[in-house]
């Protein structure tokens, strides 16, 4: 096909989700076309591609939910933003996973990036597979899989979730996998939200599920409790520690590392036109050169 292919002229536009979705989409880009070249010169793995919230290629989180509804998101929050599949199959052409999973719950919408990749489909060398599921679900079978042929597989995970639909339980499945991860933490956008001033948790479920972590943690975590003198005597307060969004991301990582050997300790920060984070986008690997090669990406993107 040579390096003139369908997507060439298909870059995200920068309006949709704003220089945060560009840095991202050009942080992991850059980590593909690395982590590719190294495994062209171990051609004895199979290389798989997961991106578990691929949609038709422009995505918009469902902000009609109870829940975004109550977070009140601002509109740039819930600006279009486009995945990440045309880069990864727009470099160049001795650079390919000789399988890519693209997975998305709305099957309308992995009809639409069909489509879009028509051309690719159309190439016998790019294996490509389409599944409308559940990205918990199909992440444990991907684990099993692996374990279940242990030397033969490696894999990149890309999980770019608008929220929190990512269980602790699944990441957890890829123990003692050969597998990369890079995952957008809602850092700012959802988790800091849940973790409201007074304590409350009214979403505690989510939290559990999501840092599987008890509730007792959580708190534990987010929250001291100190004495305030008053008319009527001294009164216990729950606060919520400072700077928690820094926290929630030092937290998340460090949770990541009793998985993987190797965890960016400064993921990258995207923030808003506000200067406000809003999302991490964290990376792990059992390789230490990969988490060399993704720190030196973090650090010039």
């Amino acid at each position: 096909m040579g390096n003139n292919k369908s997507f060439n002229n298909s870059e995200p536009d920068k309006s949709w989700g704003g220089e945060w979705t560009e840095k991202k989409l050009d942080a992991f880009a850059k980590y593909v076309s690395a982590y590719l070249t190294i495994m062209k010169r171990n051609p004895y793995w199979q290389t798989i591609y997961f991106d578990g919230f691929a949609g038709s290629g422009i995505r918009k989180p469902n902000c009609n939910k109870p829940l975004y509804k109550e977070l009140m998101l601002s509109d740039e929050d819930e600006k279009l933003y486009k995945g990440a599949a045309e880069r990864v199959l727009n470099l160049p052409d001795d650079l390919f996973f000789n399988y890519y999973y693209f997975i998305d719950t709305k099957e309308g919408s992995l009809d639409k990036l069909q489509v879009k990749l028509s051309a690719f489909l159309e190439n016998e060398k790019y294996k490509l597979v389409f599944r409308s599921d559940d990205c918990n679900k199909q992440i444990c079978e991907l684990a099993t899989a692996m374990k279940t042929n242990k030397n033969s597989y490696a894999s990149l995970l890309f999980l770019d979730p608008f929220g929190m639909q990512i269980n602790w339980e699944s990441i957890e499945s890829l123990r003692d996998t050969r597998s990369d991860i890079w995952i957008l933490v809602p850092t700012g956008v959802i988790v800091n939200r849940l973790l409201d001033k007074s304590g409350r948790l009214m979403h505690i479920e989510k939290l559990v599920k999501f840092f599987g972590l008890s509730e007792a943690e959580i708190k534990e975590i987010f929250y001291f409790t100190s004495t305030l003198n008053t008319l009527f005597g001294q009164e216990e307060i729950i606060q919520k520690i400072s700077k928690p969004i820094e926290k929630i991301a030092d937290l998340y990582a460090q949770r990541l590392k009793s998985i993987w050997k190797y965890v960016t300790d400064k993921p990258l920060c995207l923030k808003n036109s506000r200067g406000v984070p809003i999302f991490h986008f964290v990376f792990a690997s059992n390789n230490n050169n990969a988490l060399k090669i993704a720190n030196q990406i973090i650090k010039t993107t």
